[in-house]
């Protein structure tokens, strides 16, 4: 298995700095760019995969690798959602690796045993209907972390409520790992503390609560990064004392 660096990405998520991580809608440089000047730490992309929340169809890495190119000079961190029934190749895995992604996310029912041998930190998502089971494996995935993709597609777009919570603090009481929360339900400023409560490492801002244009990113980015950041700071002030 990999060794797979400590970055300032990994070291922000055990850390409970609290990392805002956005999941780019389309594949738009203009996007990522708002979403980096409104406090975004880290940016998601796609890969081979439809994306039902928007309607949205991610090419292969042939296809995205210009894309990737571009962004890949903004200069933060980035993961990739590596595909669906289709995923990269080992020799596409390490292309992403050159170009600086630091880790991968898939759901655990589409792993495919050639990821985990890439030098990009695995990212597994537990699914709506994910057992414990497939927790306890993702723990035996050495380097591993994860995401709480929980929620049911009839339950996209409502606000978050107590048994999300409680669903995601079940899931981070068992797992010991950084735990990443994506925002199927309607995340907002006001939500920051309630998950970090739970256990949950950091939030993923996807279409649900950035839209699709750059207005909309930086207006929807720009509060819940300062809500995080200040959940971050009394979480370092907390380790100083």
């Amino acid at each position: 298995m990999p060794n797979y660096p400590e970055t300032r990405l990994t070291e922000a998520l055990r850390g409970g700095e609290f990392p805002v991580i956005v999941s780019l809608a389309r594949h738009d440089l203009d996007l990522a760019r708002a979403a980096i000047g409104a406090g975004a730490f880290a940016i998601k992309v796609h890969l081979n995969a439809y994306h039902r929340a928007t309607g949205t169809t991610f090419g292969s890495f042939a296809d995205e690798r210009p894309f990737f190119e571009q962004l890949a000079t903004l200069g933060v961190p980035l993961l990739v959602m590596a595909g669906q029934e289709k995923v990269p190749s080992a020799e596409e895995m390490d292309a992403l690796a050159d170009l600086g992604f630091e880790g991968f996310n898939i759901y655990f029912s589409e792993m495919q045993p050639h990821l985990l041998q890439s030098r990009l930190r695995p990212m597994p998502a537990l699914g709506e209907k994910s057992t414990d089971e497939d927790l306890r494996k993702i723990l035996e995935i050495p380097g591993a972390m994860m995401e709480a993709s929980v929620a049911s597609f009839e339950d996209y777009g409502k606000p978050l409520n107590e048994k999300d919570l409680a669903r995601y603090r079940d899931i981070t009481a068992k797992a010991g790992i950084p735990v990443i929360a994506p925002s199927q339900k309607r995340f907002t400023a006001e939500d920051m503390p309630r998950l970090k409560d739970a256990g949950i490492a950091a939030p993923l801002l996807g279409v649900i609560v950035t839209g699709t244009t750059p207005s909309s990113m930086e207006a929807a980015v720009r509060p819940i990064a300062k809500a995080a950041r200040g959940l971050g700071a009394a979480s370092s002030a907390h380790r100083a004392d």
